[in-house]
């Protein structure tokens, strides 16, 4: 089991302990009749490369991959051992499988990609924080997920300069919300991704110092202080990814799996980064939060 994230990250663990115990509810009991090994961490191609190929061996009964990197490797390292994704890229454009109906090969899965999720970030943002004026959409160019989201997002007429910002490292990160902090009325958008998402705390901090309202594309951000986010509830497709797991343990193949998309989002706001920004979230906004952080 791949884990984007480092093993001491709380939005991991969630993730990781949503799997498990899904698979517990299915009879499936770590140390009884099931043996989860988790390869922990965030880093470049070749890192992820090194995790999937010591993932196979020896070859396990299935791989969960998380994350668009590790999905592409695991079907390039096997053809064989059944694989289940939760990745933001198109799956079908990306290759992983013939159609989302029918994968027809060794992998299926999940996948975080909801188009209409980039001008929504935007909306949010604008709901909130109306006089914002020129919004930069930080975003993983890695990612093939995020640049269409992007696209998206910069294609919606809301009124505002969209500023699409390419970052891989922590100083990308520092020099482009530096450079934001200087814009009359600044909004930052960050769209989903686990190698942004491992800096989420350096970008909260930052968009403290500068005064920036910022909405992230994972709960967990809001959790760390972020003003709000808007996403995928990423737990529950740990959860369905377990459904699957135990399905293939019980002798179904990954070629009669449909590839799920995702239906369920949550909104989360929170409302002491708001004071410290001098915003007042309006009341309507707040009535269908999903959660408020107080």
């Amino acid at each position: 089991m791949f884990m984007n994230y480092p093993e001491s990250d709380p939005a991991g663990q969630l993730r990781a302990t949503a799997f498990r115990q899904e698979l517990e509810k299915r009879g499936w009991v770590v140390g009884r009749n099931l043996q989860i090994d988790y390869h922990w961490g965030t880093g470049d191609a070749d890192f992820i490369r090194s995790a999937i190929e010591q993932l196979v061996r020896p070859p396990p009964d299935v791989i969960l991959a998380n994350g668009d990197a590790s999905a592409r490797d695991a079907q390039l390292t096997t053809r064989t051992i059944p694989v289940i994704f939760i990745a933001g890229a198109d799956p079908v454009a990306s290759g992983y499988v013939q159609s989302l109906a029918r994968p027809g090969g060794n992998v299926t899965g999940f996948t975080v990609l909801e188009p209409s999720l980039g001008p929504k970030l935007l909306e949010l943002l604008k709901e909130i924080a109306p006089r914002v004026s020129s919004v930069e959409v930080m975003f993983n160019p890695d990612n093939p997920g995020n640049r269409q989201l992007s696209d998206a997002a910069a294609a919606a007429n809301l009124g505002v300069e969209i500023i699409a910002t390419p970052v891989r490292e922590p100083a990308d990160i520092d020099a482009a919300m530096t450079k934001l902090g200087g814009e009359p009325d600044p909004g930052l958008i960050v769209l989903p991704d686990p190698g942004t998402n491992s800096y989420r705390k350096l970008i909260v901090e930052l968009a403290a110092r500068y005064q920036l309202p910022a909405i992230h594309a994972l709960r967990s951000a809001a959790v760390d202080g972020a003003l709000m986010s808007y996403g995928v509830d990423l737990p529950d497709l740990f959860r369905q990814a377990a459904t699957y797991v135990d399905r293939i343990l019980r002798g179904e193949k990954p070629a009669d799996l449909p590839v799920q998309q995702p239906t369920k989002f949550e909104l989360v706001i929170n409302l002491k980064t708001a004071k410290a920004l001098g915003i007042a979230v309006p009341p309507m906004l707040l009535s269908r939060a999903d959660e408020v952080i107080e």
